[in-house]
């Protein structure tokens, strides 16, 4: 249903600034995709003049804008203020409880809290613990010996293998696959043999792995992941490894087998990480980085092999300026040979000389 400005305003508690009496909105939308009856969002102060390209009739925008060329509505969290807005307009699916599916495979040793929902098409194992307010989507695989936290959701066609352990909250997305056997072989008779798999997976509460992700299980023990932490999509956690709270791993990172974290590490886009390394707490792990050492806490590494990113930086700025370097050495080159030549050549005697008698 549309919603006044006013109306809008007093449900993200903000101002409105040059506003039009009875100003209707229909929707939101970025500054790119509105249309004429909807409101977008301007989230600081230098961006304000883009707000002049926009076909929006209203925007969103951080306090102390002043007026602007359109009504206004100014809060002090833009991104919060759109998301309520949205949520007014477009309210989320909310799919019904269904309980467990007459459809769903369900071992008959299977502990069910309260308020579950399982889906048709889900397979739960022997002697799996699922707790109160779960939701198991159509396809989920959950095998024998696991424990899912109150409150936590998997997604369609995630798989849990044997005994893995997922705490309270936790979100898992479509096609993670946790507690698959980890990438160890040793040469036995002339051929490789698997190590040991007998370990598990163990996450932590408020947990969210994304899509295609994929967690392999301990040795002997668990790979963890601790409270907090996220992991985006197609993001590669090797057997052994224990990742500290509240990280933060972006997509297509690559984490090799033992390698540990502290809390509050940020891995960047395509990270790769060597086995048995040690990441500090708070350290940042720059896009693309190698990363073949321990990093200390709170350290900002970047590049191939990963260096600080001061240095990093330092060495990126003199690479910039080889072409002009090159010129000039050249040149240099030229100088001294030129000089060098001068020197090799006899001088010429000049005047006239006589002969002795």
């Amino acid at each position: 249903m549309p919603i006044s400005l006013e109306e809008l305003a007093r449900h993200v508690q903000g101002t409105v600034v040059n506003g039009t009496a009875g100003l209707s909105i229909t929707g939101a939308a970025t500054l790119e995709t509105a249309g004429s009856t909807d409101v977008t969002l301007i989230d600081a102060a230098d961006k304000l003049p883009l707000l002049a390209k926009s076909r929006a009739c209203a925007a969103i925008v951080p306090q102390g804008s002043g007026p602007l060329d359109r009504p206004s509505v100014e809060v002090a969290d833009v991104h919060a203020a759109f998301a309520a807005v949205i949520i007014r307009l477009r309210p989320p699916r909310t799919a019904a409880r269904i309980g467990v599916s007459p459809r769903a495979v369900v071992d008959a040793t299977v502990r069910i809290g309260a308020d579950v929902d399982i889906h048709p098409l889900a397979v739960i194992g022997a002697d799996v613990e699922i707790g109160a307010g779960a939701t198991i989507h159509s396809g989920a695989q959950i095998m024998a010996g696991s424990r899912i936290g109150a409150g936590t959701v998997i997604f369609p066609n995630a798989v849990l293998y044997d005994s893995t352990q997922v705490g309270a909250r936790c979100v898992i997305h479509a096609g993670a696959v946790l507690g698959a056997y980890g990438f160890g072989y040793k040469v036995v008779g002339g051929s490789y043999t698997l190590s040991a798999q007998l370990g598990w997976v163990e996450v932590g509460d408020d947990v969210e792995i994304g899509a295609g992700t994929t967690i392999d299980r301990g040795t002997y023990g668990a790979t963890s992941i601790g409270n907090g932490t996220k992991l985006d999509n197609l993001v590669m956690i090797a057997h052994n490894c224990r990742l500290g709270r509240h990280n933060m791993i972006c997509s297509q990172v690559g984490v090799a087998g033992s390698t540990t974290t502290g809390d509050w590490v940020v891995m960047a886009g395509q990270v790769g990480v060597r086995d048995h390394v040690h990441i500090g707490d708070k350290a940042i792990l720059g896009a693309r980085s190698g990363v073949s050492n321990d990093v200390p806490p709170g350290i900002t590494v970047l590049g191939e092999p990963a260096i600080e990113l001061r240095d990093r930086k330092l060495q990126l700025a003199t690479m910039s300026k080889l072409p002009e370097m090159r010129k000039d050495l050249k040149q240099l080159n030229a100088r001294v040979d030129a000089i060098e030549r001068s020197r090799s050549q006899p001088h010429s005697q000049g005047g006239c000389g006589t002969e002795a008698a």
